[in-house]
């Protein structure tokens, strides 16, 4: 790998962006593919399969042989609530692979003896996301019921184009949500991002039950991610 290339991808992961290298193995030169600038072609559409399922490997493409290396930032859950829920998501989600972080500024519920081990604030999220911002590859969930609490978590994860949204709450708790963000500014489009009633439908009635369908959900739009750049705050709020 040439100075530059290693330099491109080093550039890739302090932005959190995913992206190949692509080696030609006769030739031994590579190229660094990052996951904003995959092409269509067939190449392009095995770099995207790669990227999305986060698995390197040898491609025989028209006479040529290439090696991919998937290069992923480690993908996140951030959970707002330190509730029954997230006390059942957050080991789950480790064993699935998942950096983990909880967010409560409620005290009596961020504790230690509830959430040991687990990267845990008991602040308001604006002021986690100072220091800890979101970006496109964590996922955010939002389980308080409370709307001081969730909001400005979904709001961050819009602007940001988080590969997964999800809140807790009925039908009706969510229409109330739909009003209260586009009051803030968002259009239809960017909130039908957020996955409400959270969780994929498989019936699930415990808190245990809950998180093993927000988990499944997350896991599902992590693989099955939209690589096309994801409108940015400005855009999104345009």
């Amino acid at each position: 790998m040439d100075v530059a290339t290693l330099a491109a991808l080093n550039a890739a992961k302090r932005d959190r962006r995913g992206a190949v290298l692509v080696t030609d193995l006769s030739s031994g030169t590579s190229r660094l593919v990052t996951e904003d600038a995959v092409s269509s072609d067939a190449v392009g559409r095995e770099i995207e399969a790669r990227l999305l399922s986060g698995k390197s490997g040898l491609i025989d493409i028209d006479g040529q042989s290439l090696f991919l290396n998937v290069h992923l930032p480690p993908p996140r859950i951030v959970i707002i609530g330190a509730v029954h829920i997230s006390q059942a998501l957050a080991p789950m989600a480790a064993l699935a692979g998942f950096a983990v972080t909880i967010i409560d500024p409620r005290t009596a519920f961020a504790t230690g003896d509830r959430f040991a081990g687990v990267d845990l604030h008991a602040e308001w999220p604006d002021d986690v996301f100072a220091k800890q911002p979101l970006d496109r590859y964590s996922a955010l969930v939002a389980v308080t019921h409370d709307p001081k609490i969730d909001d400005p978590g979904l709001i961050a994860a819009l602007e940001i184009g988080s590969f997964y949204i999800g809140a807790l709450g009925s039908r009706k708790t969510h229409a109330k949500r739909v009003d209260r963000l586009m009051e803030a500014g968002f259009d239809a489009d960017a909130i039908s991002r957020i996955n409400a009633p959270i969780g994929l439908d498989i019936g699930a009635a415990t808190p245990s039950e809950i998180a093993v369908a927000i988990l499944a959900q997350v896991i599902q739009s992590l693989r099955r991610r939209s690589l096309q750049t994801v409108a940015t705050g400005q855009e999104a709020l345009a």
